[in-house]
């Protein structure tokens, strides 16, 4: 079984045992989340929300936060001497599926 679950504005498709790395969300280690936002469950029977599945969540475990690679954003404009360079982290929570509930 897997879903589709929308977290951060974006969307992961997910099973029980991924890791997924969300935007910053303001949660601790070794803590559980529920995802709410169930857009799909596939298996025997999917099932489509619109936009959400009711009843639906996905259980996990918050491993831990981190920050992603630093990315170089390079500006340049010829023939003006103009140049600008920016760099950029993003900060991310590692999450762990522990449980998918298609409705209660």
């Amino acid at each position: 079984m897997y879903a589709i679950v929308e977290s951060g504005g974006f969307q992961f498709s997910v099973k029980e045992g991924d890791k997924i790395r969300t935007p910053k969300l303001n949660v601790g280690p070794k803590e559980k989340l529920v995802l709410e936002k169930v857009l799909f469950i596939g298996g025997e029977e999917p099932k489509v929300g619109t936009p959400y599945v009711p009843g639906a969540q996905v259980e996990a475990e918050v491993i831990g936060p981190g920050r992603s690679p630093k990315i170089v954003v390079f500006k340049k404009k010829k023939r003006v001497k103009y140049r600008r360079t920016r760099g950029h982290r993003q900060d991310f929570t590692e999450l762990r599926i522990d449980r998918i509930i298609p409705s209660r």
